[in-house]
């Protein structure tokens, strides 16, 4: 699994929106608190938008906002539709048959002990379960003088 800028693009902007669920919110004030880049960012939102992890507003007050509760997506959801598949490697997948020695290949087992530990992780990690880590760092993070 790699996560290329797109992907990382697309997690910061559904944390953000998550953060603000319920709100609209325009690509730029996303693009200047995430740190991205507007237009690269637009084309990333389109792209969460055709995936139904947003929504998008037209008009004055227009923006994004979530189009399912930050409890209903997870990392993995987010990931895959972006970047692809989580496995490390294609001959771990079902239906793999580009390999000759697919059946007596030891690295096998551990590419899929791989790609499954790390499905298990991303696949349990919703985007409220990340809000709720962004407020309690806030939280523990205020300094006295």
């Amino acid at each position: 699994m790699k996560i290329t800028y797109k992907g990382d693009y697309a997690l910061k902007a559904v944390l953000d929106l998550s953060l603000n669920y319920g709100n609209v919110v325009t690509a730029h004030e996303l693009a200047a608190r995430a740190q991205v880049p507007v237009k690269f960012l637009e084309q990333v939102l389109l792209d969460l938008k055709r995936g139904g992890f947003v929504e998008s507003r037209r008009g004055k007050v227009g923006g994004y906002m979530l189009a399912k509760s930050p409890k209903e997506i997870n990392v993995g959801d987010v990931v895959r539709f972006i970047d692809g598949p989580i496995e490390p490697i294609a001959c771990i997948g079902k239906d793999y048959s580009g390999c000759t020695d697919l059946y007596k290949c030891v690295f096998r087992h551990i590419w899929q002990d791989v790609g499954r530990a790390t499905s298990n992780i991303v696949d349990n990690i919703t985007f409220e379960d990340l809000v709720t880590q962004v407020q309690r760092s806030k939280e523990t993070a205020v300094y006295q003088i």
